[in-house]
């Protein structure tokens, strides 16, 4: 099988058991799970300002990149690629035609890591 190779690197995270922070609040944990290479490519997207004024991206992206064995129970519901620092939410993990060779993850973006 003839590698795709990339040009980004990307934490694949899910979403694990929550826990409870110093005041209570409920904290969501997000192990990495694989690191993958590949191509992040724009799909669509729009900034709007919200009626606070503040500005909101909300744009659409594909990840390229090897296929590889998924883990039992990650799905699009409960993962994410962290990338650069910036957060997308997995909307679709496909396996184009069912051949096994790549992967194509379709993403939101949810905004920066730590804000």
């Amino acid at each position: 099988m003839v590698s795709i190779g990339g040009n980004i690197t990307a934490q694949l995270q899910t979403k694990s058991n929550s826990t409870k922070n110093a005041i209570g609040e409920t904290v969501q944990s997000w192990p990495t799970i694989q690191t993958l290479n590949g191509f992040l490519d724009y799909s669509s997207g729009d900034s709007k300002y919200s009626i606070y004024d503040a500005k909101l991206q909300d744009s659409t992206h594909i990840f390229l990149c090897d296929a590889f064995e998924l883990n039992p129970g990650v799905k699009a519901e409960n993962s994410r690629l962290v990338i650069d620092g910036k957060k997308y939410d997995v909307l679709i993990i496909d396996d184009p035609m069912g051949l096994h060779q790549h992967f194509e993850i379709y993403l939101k973006f949810t905004g920066e890591i730590g804000v």
